[in-house]
């Protein structure tokens, strides 16, 4: 078996199983094994290269794994984050293309601060992936990042260790009474919290089987972690700092509901490129 024959080997197996992107993850799946790039991978296909026995075997054993439906970055332990490229695993949340908006956001919202060191933090950071964007696009700022999941914080800690942002600072704690020495300093609070409701099973097995219930599930109404971010929010963001929150496409009207009720003021919903509801800023 060729190269070529193993990746259209490959397309078909993810094909049948319905994997929604079956060109794009056998050739992401079969560059990983050969250490190829995609580019690489498919000059290498033109010319009819030929992987051998071992390649084969590890090729052939993770695209079975991808058709059973585990993530494609669980197999390649890699994500990427609009520069970056993050090492993701078991026990972590995936980061997903539309939180790159989200990020862009708050990352809008520090360039906007006057002065020369703005100030942020990321609540409920998982792989580190929101605070590092904003880390590494906003050199100028100092960004701190909070998780409380033991499993989550090892990923974000290596992320960090990778990326290697001195200007990021990673802390251990339930974002309900974390950093109360920065009570009333920061510009931006930024959160990507679980805001599935309880009821509502997620339909992709990727999220469903794999992603932690604690990164998904937001209690029964789906906003018990957001009104925790609206209280440190509130109590960590100065007089006319920014609050952004990531939500579900259905929940930006209850989210502004309970922003305002909290006393925050001119909260907005904007879309994400795919032009849903994505995410709601607020003002201290």
């Amino acid at each position: 078996m060729n190269l070529r024959a193993l990746l259209d080997h490959a397309v078909a197996v993810l094909t049948a199983a319905r994997v929604p992107s079956p060109e794009a993850d056998a050739e992401l799946l079969v560059a990983h094994v050969l250490g190829l790039s995609r580019g690489q991978l498919q000059a290498s296909a033109v010319v009819g290269s030929q992987p051998d026995a071992e390649q084969r075997h590890a090729v052939l054993e993770l695209v079975e794994r991808r058709a059973a439906r585990e993530p494609l970055q669980h197999l390649t332990g890699r994500a990427p984050f609009r520069a970056l490229e993050l090492t993701v695993g078991p026990g972590v949340f995936v980061p997903r293309p539309e939180t790159e908006y989200v990020a862009q956001v708050a990352i809008d919202a520090l360039l906007a601060v006057p002065g020369g060191s703005p100030r942020a933090a990321d609540l409920g950071t998982g792989s580190g992936a929101i605070a590092l964007a904003l880390a590494t696009e906003v050199p100028h700022a100092e960004v701190v990042a909070v998780e409380n999941s033991p499993r989550a914080f090892i990923w974000a800690r290596e992320n960090a260790r990778l990326v290697g942002a001195r200007n990021l600072r990673l802390v251990f704690a339930d974002l309900r009474d974390a950093l109360p020495d920065l009570d009333g300093t920061l510009d931006v609070v930024v959160s990507n919290p679980p805001y599935i409701p309880l009821g509502a099973i997620p339909r992709d097995p990727e999220v469903r089987l794999h992603d932690p219930e604690v990164a998904l599930y937001g209690g029964a109404d789906g906003l018990e972690v957001v009104r925790a971010v609206s209280a440190t929010a509130r109590r960590l963001l100065r007089a006319g700092g920014t609050l952004v929150l990531e939500h579900g496409e259905t929940q930006g009207a209850d989210i502004r509901s309970l922003l305002s009720a909290d006393g925050w003021h001119a909260a907005a919903t904007t879309r994400d490129l795919l032009g849903r509801d994505r995410v709601t800023t607020a003002l201290r």
